[in-house]
């Protein structure tokens, strides 16, 4: 039945994928500016800007309930555990309102966290603020920059939320390795297939 409930969510979201609005924020090429957010991981304030002698960052508006964002859960955690050492840590950001998914709260922020053991900044865009510059529009939405704070990729993590195991294209990969390499990266936009982002109102 879970496995169902998921595979509808997907279809929904492949469905929406070739409606979906151009961006209204950052396009590749654009410098993002720097952001203060509270870290529901330690209750600290971080920054961009915090990172210091990074070769990038990978920053994925994500957030608690939406099943998408649960189906990568776990390949985001991975993306951390392989790149923060190599110099590209995650940074992810909560875009959504409590207001209108109480599950997005900053103290169930803190409760995921620390049930999943993330070893990665888990941000609230309290304010929400952050994501419009950005453009995010979903959950997950990811935005890898390069040291000089410049988007380099925009779009989704792979190409099979359900099955990563059989995902063709792993498009956040392709591109860190690509800028590891001081190469342009070969994908520089998809779509991202998620939850909408719960604008307060």
């Amino acid at each position: 039945m879970k496995s169902l409930v998921y595979a509808a969510f997907v279809l929904s979201g492949i469905i929406l994928l070739a409606s979906a609005p151009a961006p209204s924020g950052y396009i590749v090429g654009d410098k993002a500016d720097d952001f203060s957010l509270k870290n529901s991981v330690d209750g600290k304030m971080v920054s961009l800007s915090d990172y210091q002698g990074v070769k990038g960052y990978i920053i994925v508006f994500t957030c608690n309930h939406c099943p998408y964002a649960q189906l990568y859960e776990q390949r985001i955690i991975d993306l951390h555990n392989k790149y923060n050492a190599l110099g590209f840590p995650v940074i992810a950001i909560n875009p959504n309102s409590p207001a209108i998914v109480e599950e997005d709260s900053y103290e169930e922020m803190q409760k995921r966290a620390k049930q999943k053991r993330y070893p990665f900044a888990y941000l609230f865009d309290e304010e929400q603020a952050v994501y419009p510059k950005f453009g995010a529009t979903r959950t997950p939405h990811v935005f890898v920059l390069d040291s000089s704070r410049v988007v380099r990729y925009i779009g989704a993590i792979d190409d099979n939320p359900e099955l990563p195991e059989i995902a063709k294209n792993h498009w956040v990969v392709s591109a860190v390795d690509a800028l590891l390499r001081g190469d342009k990266p070969a994908t520089e936009f998809t779509r991202a297939i998620g939850c909408t982002v719960k604008k307060k109102p």
